[in-house]
């Protein structure tokens, strides 16, 4: 990363937003040879992230011929306007986190069930569910992403504007906020 000072060192920040943002992108590379990315729902455990698929399709074809993925989640929490006399004072300010690591196609009964149950925590939190049909584990696709390297980074502004977005970000607020 060239901006050391934007690295985010703090592994539970990195954890939480993996277990808070309700969308990430999988990168991998197209039959063609091009970068691909598809947004996707997923469920981290640990040092991994699961997410489910069809069986067949675009994003296993691409991990069977090669299993190096890259997983991306960010949170957009500040926009600040322009001024009509400044309008490049104008920014996003965020959080983002980048995984890297080997997809694995599950196969398992025990890690499919361990995976839906992830999702079901993070999407449905609260609720208790009664299992899964071996019908409907055998029709769901299970990936798990080895994560083998994680970096995160941020831009949560400076001075006042900082101390306006720590304050949104502690209270809770629905993000993002726009700023003055």
């Amino acid at each position: 990363m060239r901006k050391l000072h934007k690295r985010i060192t703090d592994l539970p920040v990195i954890f939480n937003l993996l277990d808070t943002c309700p969308v990430g992108r999988l990168g991998t590379i197209s039959s063609d040879g091009w970068p691909t990315i598809k947004p996707l729902n997923f469920a981290r455990l640990d040092w991994r992230i699961y997410f489910h698929c069809a069986l067949e399709g675009e994003k296993l074809d691409d991990i069977r011929r090669d299993n190096r993925v890259c997983f991306e989640v960010d949170l957009p929490i500040a926009y600040v306007k322009g001024l009509p006399d400044n309008p490049c004072r104008a920014e996003y300010l965020y959080r983002s986190v980048i995984a890297r690591g080997q997809a694995v196609i599950v196969e398992e009964r025990a890690e499919k069930v361990l995976a839906l149950d992830c999702l079901m925590r993070k999407y449905e939190p609260g609720r208790s569910f009664s299992g899964y049909s071996d019908e409907k584990l055998g029709i769901t696709g299970i990936v798990r992403i080895d994560i083998d390297d994680l970096s995160g980074k941020e831009d949560l502004g400076k001075g006042e504007l900082r101390e306006q977005v720590l304050r949104s970000l502690a209270s809770g607020m629905t993000l993002p906020v726009v700023l003055e």
